[in-house]
């Protein structure tokens, strides 16, 4: 199935993914350059500014129950640290102390600081997404998420979002579908 550049969602204008590398973090345009469901993913620009969920969703007319976000966790055992993502739906957190500890085999499993999660990303805090992570990094993906039908989620870049099936990210390198990976928002 390929995505069309005509599906509107809220107030994006989304275009094929392939067709904007200018609108993609590096390793997101490198990724999506070898993986199979490039064609279903649309990317559409939107104003930098608002690229934090709640000011995104707002302002673009995106309901947070289609609205990802990719995380990026610092999971340590002893002295070793290993990195992972999470996505999980906006009207979720990730279950990083309990779900998410426990699945990386670690004492201690903390979001990452922001610098430290960019720069081993390559990617700008705010855009940070599944696609073109690290290769020895898990993923670990809330099944509603898989179950969400498209979502939207970070490009790499703040000035972007793109849009993808949901169940698609089962298919990333090292992802892992794990049912209450998160758990709904307060």
């Amino acid at each position: 199935m390929t995505a069309s550049p005509d599906i509107r969602l809220g107030r994006l204008q989304p275009s094929a993914a392939s067709s904007r590398p200018d609108l993609l973090a590096p390793a997101v345009a490198q990724f999506l350059a070898h993986w199979r469901h490039a064609g279903d993913v649309l990317v559409a620009e939107i104003d930098p500014d608002l690229a934090d969920t709640a000011a995104f969703c707002d302002r673009y007319d995106i309901g947070l129950d289609v609205s990802a976000n990719c995380v990026v966790i610092a999971a340590r055992r002893g002295d070793t640290t290993r990195y992972a993502a999470c996505v999980v739906l906006a009207t979720t957190r990730a279950d990083v102390n309990g779900v998410v500890r426990r699945h990386l085999d670690a004492r201690k499993a903390s979001f990452a600081a922001m610098d430290d999660a960019v720069e081993r990303t390559g990617m700008e805090y705010g855009g940070i997404t599944p696609l073109g992570l690290p290769a020895d990094w898990q993923i670990l993906v809330d099944a509603a998420v898989v179950d969400a039908g498209t979502v939207v989620v970070g490009s790499g870049v703040r000035r972007s979002k793109i849009a993808l099936p949901g169940a698609a990210l089962a298919d990333v390198p090292n992802a892992q579908v794990i049912t209450d990976l998160a758990r709904p928002v307060a």
